[in-house]
């Protein structure tokens, strides 16, 4: 295809790049992690076998430590449509956004407000709170529609005090996408800053930093194929005005003073190499004179496996509406291909032991998003999650189905 059309997405092609898929499961447990790539783990490999150690600019494997940080910046760079000097590396998107949390709490005091999403995954609600309430600021809490999993209006919570609003790009537990934009717009109204978790976002849309009005945004490349770590991507210049702990040697340059010790060179190899997975994902046509940037290829291929997986989400959800002893919870108008059920009377174990009976790997929990599965009536004990992938086919989601059916 050329970057100004669609064509059909390969799923067959897809599937050969991942060697998890061995086996005859059907992998429904992508929001927890998806399968990891070959050309991932094979940079992986070539990063731990170089000979790597530190950077710098004598020797060549000096250079290229360098090097590997730096195209990794630049790879999430084209991936989150942001500034590749305003990407910062860490051991997760959680660990990061509890140092942003800190960082930013520093300038914070008591009648200073913060807003945090019942929708969102622990991690952008924790961390804000306990700043907060060690600051002596305010958290307001921005709600939920218990049917619908929609979020409620922030307007009303915002006011010439709020500091930070913190919410997530699409919900990790029910797939509900948020207007991000429009909620950065009124907290930015206000003088506010807008945290944006897109761990769940990331693999199954494009993500623009800049349009959704994120000046801090999240991601962890183990949900896009990739290894685990987490990256933060902000404007390098907001970035320079915040000051994090850190030990007194180590540089004070924007963004290697957010780093807390040596990279993990195999692990930002393999970051940029799941990028170019995505980059992938619908390969150019052999007449394109040009295959177009990086990021157009991201944006390309990331709107055909949207468009892929919605199909596939349509299909689940139809045949889910036949099935009276299943409940579906949430109806987001926008969502991922992301879907929380129960069967009323069979407890969530007995459900993901009943599919993977069939082969089916769908496993149950609240996954983090606590105040989400409490705000829906699940308590504690939230449901069965199906996450589809960019590896998911038709017939993998019609033996989920034939496993759901046989429960009735």
């Amino acid at each position: 295809m050329g970057l100004d059309g669609l064509t059909t997405y390969d799923v067959g092609r897809v599937r050969a790049w991942f060697p998890g898929i061995r086996g005859g499961l059907a992998r429904f447990d992508s929001p927890g992690g998806s399968l990891v790539a070959r050309q991932v783990a094979d940079a992986v490999h070539g990063a731990m076998t170089a000979g790597l150690n530190q950077r710098g600019t004598l020797h060549e494997h000096e250079r290229r430590a360098e090097s590997v940080v730096q195209e990794c910046r630049a790879a999430l760079g084209d991936l989150l449509g942001t500034d590749p000097t305003g990407v910062v590396l860490g051991r997760s998107a959680t660990a990061l956004v509890m140092q942003a949390a800190a960082t930013l709490a520093q300038g914070w005091g008591p009648g200073d407000e913060v807003v945090v999403c019942r929708l969102d995954h622990d991690s952008n609600i924790r961390p804000w709170v306990i700043a907060a309430e060690r600051a002596g600021a305010t958290v307001r809490w921005l709600g939920i529609d218990p049917v619908t999993g929609e979020v409620d209006d922030v307007a009303p919570l915002l006011t010439d005090r709020t500091r930070l609003v913190a919410v997530t790009g699409a919900s990790n537990l029910v797939g509900t996408r948020p207007d991000v934009a429009a909620i950065a717009a009124a907290a930015h109204a206000v003088g506010a800053l807008v945290h944006v978790d897109a761990v769940h976002l990331t693999p199954h849309a494009p993500v623009d930093r800049v349009a959704l009005g994120a000046d801090l945004l999240t991601c962890s490349p183990y949900k896009f194929f990739g290894p685990h770590l987490g990256a933060l991507a902000a404007d390098p210049a907001l970035l320079g005005t915040l000051r994090p702990d850190k030990l007194l040697p180590s540089s004070d340059a924007v963004p290697e003073r957010f780093e807390l010790g040596t990279l993990p060179y195999e692990l930002l190899a393999g970051t940029t190499a799941a990028v170019d997975v995505i980059a992938d994902l619908v390969p150019g046509r052999e007449s394109d004179a040009e295959p177009g940037s990086r990021r157009e290829r991201v944006v390309a291929s990331m709107t055909a496996l949207a468009a892929y997986e919605a199909g596939l989400l349509a299909h689940l959800l139809d045949r889910l509406a036949a099935m009276p002893h299943v409940t579906v919870h949430g109806r987001p108008a926008r969502r991922t291909p992301t879907v929380l059920l129960t069967v009323p009377g069979v407890a969530n174990t007995e459900v993901a032991r009943h599919l993977a009976e069939h082969g089916v790997v769908a496993p149950h929990s609240s996954f983090y998003a606590l105040e989400a599965s409490r705000a829906l009536g699940l308590g504690d004990a939230g449901g069965v999650r199906v996450g589809l992938a960019a590896y998911t086919t038709r017939d993998e989601v019609d033996r989920l189905l034939t496993g759901l059916a046989s429960l009735g």
